[in-house]
């Protein structure tokens, strides 16, 4: 039997595929490539003013022809998997599809305004930055917010796979992890980013600021009776409007709530509520100097 057909023989006996294939992460990233361009089309299309419209218009076409053949694969095979979309409208997987993207692409404009607050709480925020032009172009933390904004209004869309498929794209790009399914407010800005981890049911109100290294994860994975994990309960924090967290800060659990205009200092590890305005910082160790040799 030659290594092909081992392959072939072990991944039907294992059970663990359906035989339906998944969107491509190929095609994810053209796709999030295209509406990056309709969301900034002045940025990253190379065209003049006066044959604009028509570039993007075709770039739109495109995007939302590969967009519905994704989400007809994606609900091919959530199909084969005997689960059923809650938010499914049709039976039709065609049909169904085509009614997703139309409702994506409507939220365009909606996401068109979010990043633009981005952007501005970037330059804002940040006295490195010389232009908002250079922060959509450079700056990681932007890459992620972006991809993560696309993501999220697929999910809230009802679409599968494709949300995970570009935010862990745009995590293996940016070393930023922003599940798809937090909820974040207007105006956020990540710092440098590298190592930030956003879990999935976190609540982030807007103007946060978070810098690199910080984590905003789950305390503890509760289970059943059955030694089952339970899913669908908040287990990662909220952070209220205008709170900044600082690097290497570890804040865990879905009843953690940062109030309103609080700041969290560098390496503080935080798993209790704590009311606005408040700042949390850890004592700093004494430094010790001695001639060397």
């Amino acid at each position: 039997m030659s290594t092909v057909d081992l392959l072939l023989h072990a991944d039907a006996a294992s059970g663990l595929s359906s035989g339906q294939p998944l969107p491509t992460l190929e095609a994810a990233i053209v796709l999030a490539n295209d509406i990056r361009s309709l969301l900034f089309p002045r940025l990253w299309l190379a065209t003049d003013e006066a044959t604009l419209h028509a570039v993007a218009g075709v770039i739109c076409q495109r995007a939302e022809a590969q967009l519905q053949q994704q989400i007809r694969i994606a609900l091919e095979h959530k199909q084969s998997t005997g689960i059923r979309l809650h938010k499914e409208p049709q039976d039709d997987l065609h049909e169904t599809a085509a009614h997703l993207t139309t409702k994506f692409f409507s939220l365009l404009p909606h996401l068109q305004i979010l990043l633009q607050a981005d952007i501005q709480a970037a330059f804002d925020r940040d006295p490195a930055a010389k232009t908002p032009d250079e922060i959509i172009a450079c700056y990681p933390g932007i890459q992620a917010i972006l991809v993560y904004r696309i993501a999220h209004a697929l999910l809230e869309t009802g679409v599968p796979y494709l949300p995970r498929i570009l935010s862990e794209w745009a995590h293996g790009e940016t070393g930023i992890d922003i599940h798809p399914g937090a909820r974040i407010g207007a105006s956020f800005f990540i710092d440098h980013g590298t190592g930030v981890v956003v879990g999935e049911t976190c609540v982030i109100g807007a103007s946060v600021t978070l810098y690199q290294g910080v984590t905003l994860g789950a305390w503890s994975f509760p289970r059943d009776e059955d030694g089952r994990l339970i899913r669908g309960t908040q287990r990662h924090p909220t952070l209220e409007d205008g709170v900044t967290v600082y690097s290497n800060a570890t804040v865990l659990g879905g009843t953690t709530v940062v109030g309103a205009g609080s700041l969290i200092g560098s390496s503080v590890t935080l798993s209790r509520s704590i009311p606005p305005n408040t700042i949390v910082t850890i004592e700093k160790p004494s430094l010790q100097f001695r001639e060397a040799g």
